[in-house]
């Protein structure tokens, strides 16, 4: 038997500490020893051995799971990243994603038939139970990225005149209960939420106590076609560990449980990430050169243009340059510090939109406060620079001008941090992949027109 945590120990100098224990998986499938390969994963835990699979070349991902065989824990395909998900899933056999997903939960089988093509979706589900194949359809009917995709199927509820000792005998008897579960559900007569009871809070209460007099009738509930963020936030909000879903007759249909909205919370902070930095979709590192090279031209392009708009700004003064050449030198530390200051901006108002913490009610303070702000920085920073500047070419007249000029543009950057965001999200736009794009056009042109125009009036 092999233990991971030795491995991992004996492994020293690399950067990934599952490093060792991948040369020896290559090694063993390079070889074909199945026996070893049994050996060297049986106690590796789900998460790593998603790691170890993607870290492989993609041919040798196929031939360990297939080697692998019936001791293959399935639960390792939900852990993958989406992208090499998606390629092994089309490599491997029908049958073994229909056992894979008869033995997952839920949510995580959803997680695998989403993306297959319609063809081998209805083949996988065709393989199944009825039972199985009902529950994984109602939640593949709900739209993409929504909590009836998150939510399983497999949950207790019990009627509130039920007495304590009817719900443990219940629980005992029954062979159709979730593996692990944190909460049991009253429903009234049309299944309707009416509260909910922790398990330890049942455990701790005498027998013949009722159900009603021990639940929770606060009890948050999600519609099955909300947004997973929407669904996200409620849980941070309210310190949930899981909630109920349920239809648009408020009928329980299923649960979402906090892990599954963890890894939401992370893939939604991720995707933002991206997007700031102009990267379309969810690129990863498993992802081709075509793909990668896919995800981030649009917005470069997008970006050319408005560098050419810039550069248009900079030649309508190309007299004024031509006679002073300290401009030329100058000009781009406004633009640049102009950038930097309305990304700063940007950023944190994107990120205040995405999680719901700015809105009409507060938009108004916020912009008052970014503009101070912008203000503010304009005229500590402008001092520093024409100091800078009376040193560096001794002129007072032309420090005076670049102070002025980032005045001007650290003001203006701060409300194009903030009103491109809003304006975007206002007209139902993702303000996190646009933003960056016009908050640099503006403070570019603006920074250049009041540095150029500046000079030209007082200088040339």
């Amino acid at each position: 038997m092999t233990d991971l945590g030795s491995e991992l120990r004996d492994t020293e100098g690399d950067a990934n500490p599952l490093a060792g224990l991948l040369r020896e998986i290559t090694a063993a499938l390079e070889t074909g020893q199945s026996d070893r390969l049994l050996l060297l994963v049986q106690d590796v835990p789900a998460p790593d051995l998603a790691e170890l699979i993607e870290l492989l070349p993609a041919p040798q991902r196929v031939v360990l799971i297939e080697a692998l065989g019936t001791s293959f824990d399935y639960e390792v395909l939900s852990e993958l990243d989406e992208t090499v998900r998606d390629q092994l899933l089309e490599a491997l056999p029908n049958e073994l994603l229909a056992r894979a997903v008869a033995e997952l939960e839920t949510d995580d089988g959803v997680y695998l038939l989403e993306n297959l093509e319609e063809s081998d979706k209805q083949d996988v589900l065709s393989q199944l139970t009825l039972g199985d194949r009902a529950a994984l359809q109602r939640n593949l009917d709900y739209p993409p990225q929504s909590a009836g995709r998150l939510m399983q199927s497999e949950f207790v509820a019990v009627a509130p005149f039920w007495t304590v000792g009817q719900v443990i005998d219940f629980m005992r008897d029954s062979d159709d209960l979730p593996d692990t579960f944190q909460e049991i559900f009253v429903v009234d007569p049309n299944f309707r939420v009416v509260g909910s009871v922790e398990l330890s809070r049942l455990l701790r209460s005498k027998r013949l106590v009722q159900v009603e007099q021990i639940m929770d009738p606060e009890r948050q509930t999600v519609l099955a076609t909300e947004d997973q963020e929407e669904v996200g936030r409620k849980f941070q909000r309210y310190d949930l560990v899981s909630a109920p879903v349920v239809d648009e007759n408020q009928r329980l249909v299923g649960v979402v449980t906090v892990d599954d909205i963890v890894e939401i919370i992370q893939d939604e902070a991720d995707e933002d990430m991206k997007q700031l930095g102009g990267v379309i979709g969810s690129e990863s590192l498993a992802d081709s050169v075509l793909q990668t090279a896919r995800s981030r031209v649009p917005w470069l392009v997008v970006n050319l243009g408005t560098a050419i708009l810039s550069s248009f700004v900079i030649s309508a003064f190309g007299g004024t340059i031509s006679q002073m050449v300290a401009l030329a030198v100058l000009m781009p530390i406004v633009a640049s510090l102009g950038g930097n200051a309305g990304t700063q901006t940007m950023t944190v108002t994107v990120r205040a939109l995405a999680t719901a913490k700015l809105g009409a009610l507060n938009a108004g303070r916020v912009i008052t406060r970014e503009a101070l702000v912008g203000l503010i920085n304009g005229l500590l920073l402008s001092s520093i620079m024409a100091t800078v500047v009376f040193f560096w070419f001794g002129s007072g007249p032309l420090g005076a001008v670049i102070g002025a000029a980032m005045v001007v543009n650290l003001f203006a950057a701060a409300l194009a941090g903030i009103l491109i965001p809003l304006t975007l999200d206002h007209f139902d736009l993702d303000p996190a992949p646009a933003s960056g794009v016009f908050v640099t056009m503006v403070t570019d042109c603006i920074g250049f027109f009041a540095f150029l125009g500046l000079a030209t009036i007082w200088l040339v």
